[in-house]
């Protein structure tokens, strides 16, 4: 894995949260004009780096969209730019969020690459059969069988020579979500594939800013429940989350609750697996920031949102 966190980047834009919101709102208005073209920079720079310098050919840019209020900043911004956006259908989300993914990209005229897992035993209800429902310690292999590999078979329609070909996955990480996310890089290369950060320096105040300057569209499910909803795994369900699906979204609870009945009588499955969200009490949550095991690269929401800052 090659990694960057070196380009000139600003130090003047890396600013806190509470610094941004100490700004007037014309102030956070300039901070995003910068910030947008920053970003656009950071792009340039990673397209330089591992295509241009290295005579490859860049095939694609992606942006990866979830449908979240996040991911929607980002495609926004990038739309002019990217070839493709891709969505990982997880097997386990909410359908209202996969149809504003399709109906936003329509809407822009933008080839929208969407995917689930190739292989039956990578989905989610095989993967609950098989071992019960995660908590916090199996969500990386959430992530690797929902996500990552989805992202692998994005790669394989657009890379034919991974030698000589290169495509850029932007995503909307940025290094205000968490202590965990304070060195994430603006760019980075696994193969032939480069991921690019291009919002690192971005707040949460500034995502707001930027939908408040610009008619960027609204995914009600972001809207109710605060998250995307592509993905249901439950590995960092937070205490209320069960209630606030169903209350919303209550179809997309039907699976979910079919596999805990399925669950009931199995003795191979520990007992706290067999609920949907067991790992969102506090002490489990305490026991996993202690151990920090590994989260996706591109899981831009789910420990952040629900791990507390030691």
């Amino acid at each position: 894995m090659e990694t960057d966190t070196g380009t000139p980047v600003s130090e003047a834009l890396a600013l806190s949260e509470e610094q941004v919101l100490s700004l007037g709102q014309l102030e956070r208005r300039f901070r995003v004009f910068e910030l947008m073209q920053e970003s656009f920079a950071i792009y340039d720079w990673a397209v330089d780096k591992y295509v241009t310098s290295g005579d490859r050919q860049l095939v694609g840019t992606v942006v990866l969209f979830s449908g979240g209020n996040d991911s929607t900043v980002l495609a926004d911004l990038f739309k002019g730019i990217a070839t493709h956006a891709a969505h990982a259908n997880t097997t386990v989300g909410i359908e209202q969020t996969r149809q504003f993914v399709r109906d936003t990209c329509e809407a822009w005229g933008l080839p929208l690459i969407e995917m689930v897992p190739e292989r039956e035993q990578d989905r989610y209800r095989a993967l609950v059969l098989d071992r019960g429902f995660p908590g916090p310690a199996h969500h990386w292999k959430m992530f690797q069988r929902l996500k990552e590999r989805v992202l692998k078979q994005v790669r394989r329609q657009l890379v034919t020579n991974s030698r000589r070909e290169r495509v850029i996955y932007l995503a909307g990480r940025r290094r205000t979500e968490s202590n965990r996310r304070a060195n994430i890089p603006e760019f980075e290369r696994a193969g032939s594939i480069v991921y690019v950060s291009p919002l690192v320096n971005w707040t949460k105040a500034d995502m707001n800013t930027y939908r408040s300057m610009f008619a960027v569209p609204h995914n009600e499910v972001a809207d109710l429940i605060h998250m995307s909803g592509e993905c249901l795994c439950g590995a960092f369900a937070h205490q209320n989350e069960r209630e606030e699906i169903s209350s919303w979204f209550p179809e997309a609870f039907t699976e979910i609750t079919e596999l805990e009945e399925l669950l009931t009588d199995r003795t191979d499955i520990p007992e706290q697996c067999k609920r949907w969200g067991w790992g969102g009490d506090a002490e489990t949550l305490k026991q996993f920031r202690k151990e920090r095991p590994k989260t996706g690269r591109l899981c831009s929401s789910c420990d952040a949102r629900f791990l507390p800052e030691e």
